[in-house]
C-alpha cells in the first residue's frame, strides 16, 4: 500500500511538473521569440517563403554583414524618437501611481476605521465606477478637456487614469487595513500619537508590502492602456503602447513592423525587471490579504 501511494504521488509529481514546463514554455514563447526577431531584418522575422530564415538570418546577413543587427532599435528610438515616449510613459506612470496611492491609502484607513454603513455604500459606488467600460469615462471627459483647451496633453490622461484607477486602490487597501488589528492605531494614540500620526508612523510601516503590491497593480494599468491614451493624447504626447501601434501603420499609412518590434521588447523589459525586483514584496502583499473577496 504504502509503495503504491508513493507512484502514485510521483505519478502526480511528474505530470505537474510536465504541465508547469508546458505552461513556461507557452509563455515564455512569444517574448522569447520577439526579443530573437528584434535583431532581424523584416524579410526574415517575417519570412513567407521558410520560418527558418528567422533562426538563420539569412536576409539579415545579406542586408547589414551580420546575422544580428540594432537597426530596428536604431530606427525607433533615434530615428523615431521613441525616448520620448519612453519619457512621456514614465510621467504618465509616476503620476497616476503617486496620485492613486495617496489617495488611495488615506481613503482606505479612513473607510476600514469608521465602521459607518456609508462606509460600505462608498465601496459599492467605487466599484460601479471600476466596473465600467474604460471608454465612458473617457468619453464623458472629452467635453471639458476641449473646453479647456487642455486635450491631447499628458495632464488629461492623468486625470482620467486616476479616476479609472482610484476604485480598485481604494478597495485593495481597503482590505489590508481590514486585516491590521484597531488594537494599533489606540496602542499608539495612548502613547501620544494624533490618528495621522499613528496612521504614519504605525500602520503603514505595517502594511508596506500591499503598499508595494497596489503601487505595482496601479503601474501596470498605467503602463499598459491604450484606448485611454490613444483617445486622448496628441500625436507629439503619445505614450509607448499607441506610440507601438503607429509604428505597425494603418491602410493609409505605410509603418515600420521592426521598429514595432524593437520597441515592444523595449517596453517590457522593464516590466519583467520590476516583478523581478518587488517578487518578494508582491508575493507578501498578496498572501496578506489584498485580493481577499
Amino acid at each position: 500500500m504504502a509503495s503504491r501511494a508513493m507512484r502514485r504521488s510521483g505519478a502526480a509529481t511528474t505530470i505537474s511538473i510536465l504541465f508547469l514546463v508546458i505552461w513556461l514554455i507557452a509563455a515564455a514563447f512569444p517574448f522569447l521569440w520577439t526579443l530573437w526577431g528584434s535583431f532581424k531584418v523584416q524579410a526574415d522575422f517575417f519570412s513567407l517563403a521558410d520560418w527558418k530564415n528567422a533562426l538563420t538570418g539569412r536576409f539579415t546577413e545579406a542586408q547589414t554583414g551580420s546575422p544580428f543587427t540594432l537597426d530596428g532599435y536604431e530606427g525607433a528610438w533615434v530615428q523615431e524618437e521613441f525616448w520620448r515616449n519612453a519619457l512621456n510613459t514614465l510621467i504618465v506612470v509616476v503620476c497616476v501611481v503617486a496620485i492613486s496611492l495617496t489617495f488611495g491609502t488615506l481613503g482606505g484607513y479612513a473607510l476600514a476605521r469608521s465602521g459607518k454603513r456609508y462606509a460600505f455604500v462608498l465601496l459599492m459606488v467605487a466599484l460601479l465606477f471600476r466596473a465600467m467600460p474604460h471608454i465612458t469615462l473617457v468619453s464623458g471627459y472629452l467635453l471639458p478637456f476641449f473646453e479647456w483647451g487642455i486635450w491631447g496633453a499628458l495632464p488629461t490622461t492623468i486625470i482620467v487614469l486616476v479616476a479609472i484607477n482610484q476604485p480598485f486602490t481604494l478597495w485593495m487597501l481597503h482590505s489590508f487595513f481590514l486585516n491590521i488589528p484597531k488594537d494599533l492605531d489606540e496602542s499608539a494614540m495612548v502613547d501620544g500619537c494624533t490618528r495621522f500620526g499613528a496612521f504614519r508612523r504605525v500602520i503603514v510601516p505595517v502594511m508596506w508590502p500591499g503598499v508595494i503590491t497596489t503601487g505595482l497593480f496601479s503601474f501596470l494599468l498605467a503602463y499598459n492602456d491604450f484606448a485611454v491614451t490613444a483617445v486622448l493624447l496628441s500625436q507629439q504626447n503619445q505614450t509607448m503602447v499607441p506610440r507601438i501601434a503607429a509604428f505597425l501603420g494603418s491602410t493609409q499609412n505605410e509603418g515600420n513592423v521592426m521598429f514595432a518590434v524593437a520597441s515592444v521588447v523595449s517596453a517590457t523589459v522593464p516590466l519583467f525587471l520590476l516583478v523581478l525586483f518587488f517578487q518578494r514584496q508582491i508575493v507578501s502583499g498578496l498572501t496578506a490579504g489584498a485580493v481577499k473577496g
